[in-house]
Formats: C-alpha cells, sequence, structure tokens
C-alpha cells in the first residue's frame, strides 16, 4: 500500500485496493509499421512545410509514438522549386556555413540556394526541426525531396498528403 491508499482509508474514502495499474505500453522495433507519404511543396510556406514533414519523419501524428525509435514514416516531397516565402525572405534570408579556417565564414543567400539548389532548403528546415541526435540524423534519411514533381518510388505506393 502507498501512502495515497493509506490516507484515503484514513480518510473514510474507498481506496484504490484492488484496482490493476494501467501499464504504458512501449512499442518494440520489430513492431513498426513504416509507410511513403508524399507531399507536394508547391505554393506551400517554408516553415509550414517542414513542421509537416518532421512530424511524419519522427512518428508523431501515430498514436503508438515512442520517442526513443525511428518510427517515423518515409517522406517524398516534391516540387520544392515552387515552395512559397513570406515577406522579404527570398531576398533577405541567407544561410551561414564556416570551412573551420581562420576567416573562413561563408554566406549564401537563400534566392542563390533556390536557384542551384532547392532541395537543400527544404532539408536544412527540416533538419532544423528534427532532434540533434543519432536518432534525429537517422530518421532525416527517410526524407527525399525532388525539385520537379516526378520521383522514382512509385513501386513503394506513397500515399498522397494534403497541407493547407
Amino acid at each position: 500500500m502507498c501512502w495515497v491508499d493509506d490516507f484515503m482509508v484514513k480518510a473514510g474514502l474507498p481506496g484504490l485496493q484492488g484496482v490493476d495499474s494501467v501499464k504504458t505500453y512501449s512499442m518494440k522495433q520489430g513492431e513498426i509499421a513504416k509507410d511513403w507519404l508524399v507531399l507536394d511543396a508547391e505554393g506551400i510556406p517554408l516553415g509550414r512545410l517542414a513542421t509537416r514533414v518532421a512530424t511524419f519523419l519522427r512518428g508523431k501524428h501515430k498514436p503508438t509514438f515512442t520517442a526513443s525509435l525511428d518510427m517515423g514514416d518515409n517522406v517524398i516531397v516534391l516540387n520544392a522549386a515552387k515552395v512559397k516565402f513570406t515577406g522579404q525572405k527570398l531576398d533577405k534570408k541567407v544561410y551561414l556555413h564556416h570551412t573551420g579556417y581562420m576567416g573562413g565564414q561563408r554566406v549564401t543567400p537563400l534566392k542563390k540556394l533556390m536557384e542551384t539548389c532547392p532541395e537543400d532548403v527544404i532539408m536544412r528546415a527540416v533538419k532544423g526541426m528534427l532532434p540533434k541526435t543519432k536518432l534525429g540524423r537517422k530518421q532525416l534519411t527517410n526524407l527525399r525531396v525532388y525539385a520537379n514533381g516526378e520521383h522514382p518510388h512509385g513501386p513503394q505506393q506513397p500515399k498522397n498528403i494534403e497541407i493547407s
């Protein structure tokens, strides 16, 4: 008996004796079913798209979500070159990286990155919304981004998902 049961008995209230506690069920790696999902990025703001993709990659949309396992689905994003940017982000947003040498900071404007590699913009946005751990890096491998509207994953029979 725990202290709550003792208190209930002393107060003359019906206690919790004989009531089985409900155990939290945790999924095992072999029980996970992964689906293939297709998202069309045309006309959708980048942040809204990235949050939905990150949710699908982590598996938080499933009722059996377990934070320590790779429960997420495989996500295919099409039309990455037609994603929408609000405000003046296309002109003012820049991506930074450092080479590791003194004075080695490199700046890449969003506009240039969209012209050369639009897939990288979505990959970076989603990567920033996933955990910064081994599991987060593994979940990012389940994301495929294509600049146009075609993909080679037809045999996996992906489901179309609408994002408003």
